[in-house]
């Protein structure tokens, strides 16, 4: 007979029946088995489940996971029995206002006049998440667990308010009885808002900050895809619900192979939802053969497929019991050949079943948000249909009770509950932070190479966290040569003279999103993302995704304890100038000013030593993301030491003269920036005009506060005012474009009178830093030409003739690019 683990459309007609004999034989002798094999409600065990599950109870009585069988067919018979409660509440929190414990028929009033909800996939995700919390029950392991299609968090709430495994938003509003199942099902897209103009329901249409042991949103699909293989360190599970829809929206979820390994990673089960549609079609799958071409694609990609049957619980927990034991074979197999090439296949679970399975309109497109005919508020037929479909699934209240008690073995077996899983708890310090190697002011550097050796320094010093580098492309191109010689290219096999390794923890891959996701899904880790600063924006979607879920995390009182992760962003906009305008882009700095500033910090480090102190700033910041643009050919070191921390902790410094007694305030974002405004400063005081200049390294400190959040984070008006006082014209040159960049700091913005913005304008081609800077209006004598604007006085108070023709286009431009 075929291998149990085989799909079952790999099953052979003659296998087939064996199976099925089986299964009648081991039903007539073993009560407990014939008790659960029955099934609940729409919940049937195929032949070929049961003897899976049996193999697996055996298997787990045998290791002492289990005192005897007959628990395990128990546990599964409570799973049935929650699954179905699950999918009953599922659908009252698409269509109803309350629920009736009694099991009679609803009327028109109890029914929503405005329906709303992702039914079917939540309908599919309920057995899903029922077979997880039987696992866990079966073998006393408390897994993690991150779901990609988040739009099906009802099933997720459902049965956390069913098992009592609720967070505190959830666990002071809902309960079991009438009046708080009523409150949860209304509060389902209520819509309803705080006085503060808050939502005033905990429950979201996607995972959300209150949806307990939630990871992200899943809003964004394809990005758990991109995170799991990456989040559990080594002793930790995890189970991955991932979609079929979500397979084709985002490139990299097949190379989850490439980069699992025992020796740094814990165990990840991924179970693909394969019930073949999208939003209005059939998925791309389904229109390439289905489960069978599925099965290809996943071998030729290095998974081996297991398939499942997505309608019963008890066929989740053997994926997930099934994919972690082959996981642990064949890394024991692999230890008795450390120098061979054995790679290990990723299990993968295809959980194959009809969209919206167990309730009417199964299987069509309607299932995806309201399966039924018409709003049972007001259409008859449609109210029918609802009671009709509810009717199967209802459990007693004192079945149900039972089967939680069942179930619920945390205590017993001295195990978390699944709200409070590893992965949605994490603590991380950094405990030992080595001094940098100071550059002399006056100096020239690399800035990104002296960020490069601090990098170096703090992995050596905490080896206790698992490193992660995120990288496109060009390590060695962006000055990051001491790490990528000490952590390496994770290959599968190295190759000879070149940095690799097998447990290399540098994830190279031309591809943006799967690269920046390899360290945002590593919190428990020490985590790096170096990007080209023009390849950057096919970050924002996952950098956004996580930003928000952070910041709602903080909100409902569960502040995020992973290191902050700092995106770096070189080879940056004006040292691509050499490169065509589409390597010159901003575009990633400007959309996260645009973003909280107390989450997404945006800093522009000058030299070397500010480079330093800022990714060590930045990894500080628990929670945060920070892009930190840094050049990286050899520019002057300017700041001390003591300037570096300051720039870090205030995020500007006064660099030379008096805000107070200056004409004119001149103030730069970004190394060549500064440069040029220095040169800027030299020519106005040689013209006796008196300028303080200021740098700006993180803009968003000085934006007015959008919440109570932002305000605490936001510089005081104290601070702003001693470096910008009221009245004092001013020009800012900014590494980004102006218009962005004025717009967050409206704040020191007096307006156009006394106030100029130079930078990035759209203008480019294949030219030379100064020569950039030129065509986009930012030259040191572009600086003076505003500073004369804002005070009202002519060019030639500053200006040579020759220099007023060149910046007016009709003189040489080499008079103003040429060096000092």
């Amino acid at each position: 007979m075929n291998d149990l683990t085989c799909p079952a459309s790999a099953i052979s007609a003659i296998d087939q029946h064996r199976i099925d004999q089986l299964a009648r034989r081991y039903a007539q002798a073993e009560p407990a088995f014939a008790a659960w094999a029955a099934g609940y409600g729409v919940i049937e065990h195929t032949p070929l489940t049961q003897l899976r599950v049996r193999a697996m109870l055996e298997e787990l009585v045998a290791t002492g996971a289990l005192p005897d069988a007959e628990t395990g067919y128990r546990r599964l018979s409570a799973a049935d029995r929650i699954a179905s409660a699950g999918m009953w509440l599922v659908a009252h929190m698409t269509y109803a206002r309350r629920v009736r414990l009694d099991g009679s028929p609803l009327v028109a009033e109890d029914f929503k006049p405005q329906p709303e909800g992702h039914t079917g996939g939540a309908l599919n995700m309920v057995p899903a998440y029922a077979g997880y919390l039987a696992m866990n029950a079966l073998d006393g392991r408390t897994r993690a667990w991150m779901m990609g299609q988040g739009h099906c968090v009802a099933a997720i709430d459902a049965l956390n308010v069913i098992v009592d495994n609720m967070s505190p938003a959830h666990a002071a509003r809902y309960g079991l009885d009438e009046p708080r199942l009523a409150r949860f099902v209304g509060d389902f897209y209520s819509y309803a808002l705080t006085p503060e103009g808050r939502p005033a329901s905990p429950l979201g249409s996607h995972v959300n900050a209150h949806t307990a042991g939630g990871l992200q949103e899943g809003g964004y699909l394809g990005f758990a895809e991109l995170h799991y293989v990456h989040a559990p360190l080594p002793g930790e599970r995890l189970v991955a619900f991932v979609s079929d829809g979500a397979f084709e929206e985002q490139r990299g979820g097949d190379w989850a192979p490439r980069w699992w390994r025992p020796d740094d990673s814990g165990l990840v089960a991924p179970i693909m939802i394969l019930n073949g549609r999208r939003i209005e079609q059939r998925s791309q799958i389904e229109q390439q053969g289905g489960e069978d071409w599925l099965y290809r694609h996943l071998r030729l990609n290095g998974f081996e497929p297991i398939g499942l049957d997505g309608r019963d619980p008890a066929s989740i927990a053997w994926g997930i019991h099934v994919i972690e034991s082959r996981l642990q074979a064949c890394t024991e197999a692999a230890a008795l050949h450390p120098e061979g090439d054995f790679r290990i296949p990723l299990r993968y679970g295809v959980a194959e079943a009809p969209k919206g399975f167990g309730f009417p309109g199964a299987g069509t497109n309607a299932a995806h948000n309201l399966p039924l005919s018409g709003n049972p508020h007001r259409d008859a037929t449609a109210r029918e249909q609802f009671n009709a479909g509810c009717a199967p699934l209802y459990v007693p209240p004192a079945d149900l009770q039972a089967a939680i008690v069942s179930l619920n073995t945390h205590d017993a077996q001295s195990r978390p509950r699944e709200r409070d899983h590893a992965l949605a708890t994490r603590q991380v310090t950094l405990p030992n932070v080595p001094e940098p190697a100071w550059a002399e002011p006056g100096t020239v550097g690399s800035p990104m190479a002296a960020l490069d050796a601090q990098f170096v320094r703090l992995v050596q010093a905490n080896p206790q966290l698992r490193p992660r580098v995120g990288n496109p492309d060009e390590l060695r191109s962006n000055k990051l040569d001491a790490t990528l010689d000490l952590l390496k290219h994770r290959v599968q096999v190295p190759e000879a003279g070149v940095a690799e390794s097998r447990t290399g923890a540098v994830i190279t891959a031309l591809n943006e999103e799967a690269v920046v996701c390899a360290a945002l899904a590593n919190k428990g880790g020490l985590n790096l993302v170096v990007t080209y600063e023009a390849f950057a924006p096919k970050m924002l979607g996952a950098l956004r995704q996580e930003l928000i879920f952070t910041r709602h995390l903080r909100e409902a009182g569960r502040p995020p304890g992973w290191l902050g992760v700092p995106v770096v962003l070189t080879s940056h906009t004006w040292e691509n100038a050499k490169n065509e305008q589409s390597h010159q882009d901003p575009t990633l700095a400007e959309a996260l000013l645009g973003e909280m500033a107390d989450g997404a910090r945006v800093c522009f480090p000058p030299d070397g030593n500010s480079a330093m102190v800022a990714l060590t700033h930045s990894l500080r910041a628990t929670g945060t993301i920070t892009a930190l643009v840094v050049p990286k050919r050899e520019v002057p070191n300017r700041l001390t030491p003591a300037q570096a921390r300051l720039l870090a902790d205030e995020g500007l410094l006064l660099l030379h003269g008096d805000p107070d007694t200056a004409a004119v305030l001149l103030a730069a974002t970004g190394s060549y920036q500064l440069g040029e405004v220095l040169r800027a400063h030299q020519r106005l005081r040689a013209s006796g005009i008196a300028a303080a200049v200021i740098y700006i390294g993180e803009p968003g400190r000085l934006r007015a506060g959008r919440d109570a959040r932002e305000a605490a984070y936001v510089l005081a008006d104290a601070v702003v005012l001693r470096h910008f006082p009221v009245g004092t014209p001013r020009v800012f040159v900014t590494h980004t474009r102006p218009e962005p960049y004025l717009g967050a700091l409206r704040r020191i913005d007096t307006g156009p009178a006394t106030t100029r913005a130079l930078g990035f304008v759209n203008q480019g081609g294949t030219l030379d830093v100064p020569g950039l800077l030129f065509a986009n209006g930012c030259t040191w004598a572009h600086t003076v030409a505003a500073a004369l604007a804002v005070l009202d006085r002519p060019l030639d108070d500053a200006l040579r003739a020759d220099e007023q023709a060149a910046l007016a286009g009709h003189g040489d431009p080499t008079l103003i690019t040429r060096p000092a």
